[in-house]
């Protein structure tokens, strides 16, 4: 069958009893990338968040700040670390429900901290928006300010913020970027 044969369709999920998830068309599922169906978690990356904001689904996240299990995942998985024991209690809970069909070793493309050569959990969080006008208005009167070199970079910034249409200001890191 095809896969919009399974439109409007919905499925169990697989760790947390009485929830159901709807199955859902992405443009990022192809017949190159992917299965047709894939796992989606809208709180855990951005093709998965543009498709819960399309079918305007909550952005729950499973997942704490230092990367275990909160009381939303259940008790059984509750202050597991993901990367760690969470995984195998995940891998246990399916398949004492019977849905494991297959377990085997894969390498995750999972994005690194260049620091620390860790993995990195893409996580959503809790953000303060502000008032999109005053922050545009204040972000090019102190760009007016700023000696930019070259010249000639001054317009092609406060064109870019002029265009910018959401304005969050975040201090989730405490270290920079490279």
């Amino acid at each position: 069958f095809s896969g919009a044969d399974l439109a409007d369709g919905s499925c169990a999920h697989p760790t947390i009893p009485g929830r159901v998830s709807p199955l859902l068309p992405a443009n990022h599922v192809t017949m190159t990338k992917g299965t047709g169906l894939v796992h989606t978690a809208p709180a855990h990356g951005m093709e998965d968040y543009s498709v819960a904001s399309h079918h305007q689904l909550p952005t729950e996240c499973l997942v704490d700040e230092s990367g275990y299990f909160t009381e939303a995942a259940g008790p059984e998985l509750k202050n597991k670390n993901v990367l760690e024991e969470g995984n195998e209690a995940v891998i246990k809970m399916l398949q004492a429900a019977g849905s494991l069909l297959k377990e085997e070793k894969y390498v995750h493309s999972y994005p690194y901290d260049w620091r620390t050569k860790k993995p990195m959990i893409i996580r959503a969080s809790k953000q303060w928006f502000v008032n999109t006008a005053d922050v545009k208005a204040a972000a090019q009167d102190a760009l007016k300010k700023v000696k930019v070199i070259p010249t000639s970079a001054v317009n092609r910034m406060l064109e870019m913020l002029d265009r910018r249409t959401f304005w969050c200001i975040s201090r989730q890191r405490c270290w920079g970027v490279p």
